[in-house]
């Protein structure tokens, strides 16, 4: 039950603070989670897991910058 509270709190203010971001920091933001979560599924470790965040945010930021 702790684990789930504390997983829900940190989605709530995650999904707060992205409300006042322009399309190119929510994009980055986002893809920098999703690269974390599979540079960690792929590599397994630390490093993979930087990697991944980082090529998300750049991806992300990229898209994010073309929508606007």
């Amino acid at each position: 039950m702790k684990r789930l509270l504390t997983t829900l709190s940190v989605a709530a203010l995650v999904t707060i603070s992205l409300t006042g971001c322009t399309k190119t920091q929510e994009g980055a933001g986002i893809g920098a989670a999703v690269g974390a979560l599979a540079g960690q599924a792929i590599g397994g470790d630390t490093g993979a897991t930087l990697i991944g965040a980082g090529a998300g945010a750049l991806i992300g930021g990229a898209i994010g910058n073309n929508q606007e």
